[in-house]
Formats: structure tokens, C-alpha cells, sequence
């Protein structure tokens, strides 16, 4: 399969090995910095250079192609997904951004082809894990999602490294958060309800961020007394951002606290993934517990950073489209196994801008 994935950060560089390991597809990454392409380049994989702001562009490096994942801040969702609509390629994204997935499902309607943004960790794989925790309960009263990409050894005063878009960051530490309380949706505000726990030894702060429930409040709306999403970190993060946040109203200019963050707050590839998530309820007249939990550690091989993860492939070829929410697996796939995912071409119908 053709794919082109655009954004060659972190992530981007990630899921580009993964799908080149895999010897399934034809992998172009795509992205305006020359440098960011060169370390991908050395994985022997395709690179293309590419302004995605560029809507004539963008609709030329989609024309042909089956499939577009976007690794591109959250500010880009809605331009990618309204190309691959307009392109008839499949379309996933990582994205946090709430306005960005809402705009995205109205796209959707009446497409010929698959959606399903928040492919990533949070939103993503946390609701799956939660979701498949809470269809072993007869009654599910209450489910929490803790999340936290971390450096292995902080040494900052933020006890914080960049693992991903400084952009995505700042974005879900402004924007209000979902959550149900007492069988009812709820927007709550972001850095509050701070709370510490302790896994394996170590401390952690968890506090609200926004965007990392994707669409699980409405699945589970109806059939859970309580449930949220809060982001880990070390302690005292929280009380930091704030005082940048709010003390000294960064809030109100997001872009400068974005320049100092990048030019202050270096980036690691030794970083550590906490998943962390517990639904109790009624199994059989009896109040249980289940507990998920897992730190996935990055690994290194000849300079490469490696990752595992849960993949799918399909019991046969399949044609989807419209809106799949991450929980949702595609008609015919089989959880578990080597990912190759084989979506049939949609007709293409390809519109540039005069």
C-alpha cells in the first residue's frame, strides 16, 4: 500500500520504521524541514519535502496515494483531513485537538473513504485499554485514565523533557477537559485536580489536560457513574505550568510560551510511556477492580529508537469509510497480529484550488 506520512518528528519517525519494517507499504515521509527528512532518509526510507500549509501542494502529494497519516501539530488536522477527502486517500491523525476531531466527523459524513483521528497513545490506546477494561463489568461506576510521557532522568526544574509536539503540549494544558461525574458530562479546566500515586517506587503527580478521552465520554455516556483523563507527570510540574500559565498569563500568549519551551526545555529520546488505568463496578453482584498498567521504555538499536505496540491485520481485504473512533477496530481485523492493513482504493476525485 501507498502511504504517505506527514510530519518527521519524533512520532513521525516512529511510525515510519514500523511501517518500513513491516515490508507491507510504500512508505513516503513528508515534511518542510530538509533536516528533519535526512534522519529518516537514513532509515532508507522514501522522504519527499513538502509544506503542508501549501493546500495545492498538499493535494498533489495525496493524488495517487491510499493512505495519509498526519503527524503534523494539531493545527494542521483539519487542512490534512479535508485534502485526503477531497483526494479519496484513508485518513489517520494523532491529534488531541477537540475542535479539530469534531470538524473531522462532519468531513466524514457521506466519505468514501476511513477516518479515524486520535490514532495516538492519548487519545488512542488509553481508550482502548479502558474501554476493553469496562466490558467485563456488569455495571461500571467509575473509570480513571492516567498517561504520562516522561524523560527517563529529569533533571530540570519542570522535571519535564520535549517527547513530542510543543504544540500538542500547550494545547491540551489551555483548552477545558471532559469528564462525567455522578452519570453526567462535565467540562472541567485543565492543571486542576491535582492528585500523587506512586508505581514501582516512584512519585508521580496526575492533573487534567484536554483532549485525551477522544470520544470515550460519549461511548461510555449512560453506563458510567465517574470517569476522566489526567496527564502524569513528576512532581511539581503542575504548580509550575500553572504559575507560567496563569501568574504570568502565558495563557494569554500561547506562541511565546511555545518559543521559550523550545528554546529552554531540551528534547530526549530516553523517555519512559506510563499508562496507568482502573475501572471498578459490578461483576456478578460483587464491586471488583481492574487495573491496566504498564512503563514502556524506548529502546535503541544502531541509533534507531524502537517502540512495540498492539497492530492488526485483516482476516481479509476490506473497504471501510466514514468515522472509526480509536476503540473501534475495522470490520475483519484480528487484534494482535502483525499490522497489514489493506484498504481498498476509493474512486478519487481530486480538487485543486484555482
Amino acid at each position: 500500500m501507498k502511504v504517505t506520512l506527514l510530519g518527521a518528528g519524533h512520532i513521525g519517525q516512529t511510525i515510519a520504521q514500523l511501517l518500513q519494517e513491516s515490508g507491507h507499504y510504500k512508505v513516503t515521509v513528508a515534511d518542510r524541514r530538509e533536516t528533519a527528512l535526512a534522519d529518516i532518509a537514513h532509515e532508507g526510507v522514501k522522504t519527499m519535502v513538502l509544506d503542508s500549509g501549501n493546500a495545492d501542494a498538499l493535494l498533489r502529494a495525496l493524488d495517487g496515494q491510499e493512505i495519509v497519516i498526519n503527524a503534523l501539530p494539531y493545527q494542521m488536522a483539519i487542512a490534512v483531513a479535508t485534502a485526503a477527502k477531497a483526494t479519496g486517500t484513508h485518513y489517520f491523525d494523532l491529534t488531541e485537538d477537540v475542535h479539530a476531531t469534531r470538524t473531522i466527523r462532519a468531513l466524514a459524513e457521506g466519505a468514501s473513504t476511513a477516518f479515524m483521528p486520535q490514532c495516538g497513545l492519548a487519545p488512542g490506546f488509553i481508550g482502548i485499554a479502558a474501554h476493553d477494561l469496562s466490558q467485563k463489568f456488569d455495571q461500571v461506576y467509575e473509570v480513571k485514565m492516567r498517561v504520562g510521557a516522561l524523560p527517563e532522568f529529569p533533571t530540570n526544574a519542570l522535571k519535564y523533557n520535549t517527547t513530542w509536539s510543543v504544540d500538542g503540549l500547550i494545547n491540551e494544558y489551555c483548552h477545558p477537559c471532559e469528564a462525567i461525574r455522578g452519570g453526567k458530562m462535565h467540562e472541567v479546566q485543565a492543571l486542576e485536580g491535582l492528585e500523587h500515586f506512586s508505581l514501582d517506587g516512584v512519585e508521580y503527580e496526575a492533573f487534567n489536560t484536554s483532549g485525551g478521552l477522544g470520544t470515550l465520554c460519549e461511548t461510555l455516556d449512560g453506563r458510567v457513574a465517574n470517569l476522566d483523563y489526567k496527564t502524569v507527570r513528576y512532581p511539581g510540574h503542575c504548580n509550575l505550568m500553572k504559575f507560567l500559565l496563569e501568574e504570568l498569563r502565558l495563557n494569554e500568549d500561547q506562541e511565546q510560551l511555545k518559543q521559550i519551551m523550545r528554546r529552554a526545555v531540551p528534547a530526549t529520546m530516553q523517555d519512559v510511556v506510563l499508562v496507568f488505568v482502573t475501572v471498578s463496578g459490578l461483576r456478578g453482584g460483587k464491586l471488583v477492580q481492574e487495573v491496566f498498567t504498564r512503563k514502556i521504555f524506548a529502546t535503541h538499536e544502531n541509533g534507531s529508537r524502537h517502540l512495540h505496540g498492539r497492530r492488526f491485520v485483516p482476516r481479509k481485504e476490506i473497504a471501510v469509510v466514514g468515522l472509526y473512533p480509536p476503540r473501534t477496530n475495522f470490520p475483519g481485523c484480528v487484534p494482535g497480529q502483525p499490522l497489514r492493513q489493506r484498504l481498498r482504493p476509493a474512486p478519487r476525485q481530486i480538487r485543486h484550488s484555482p
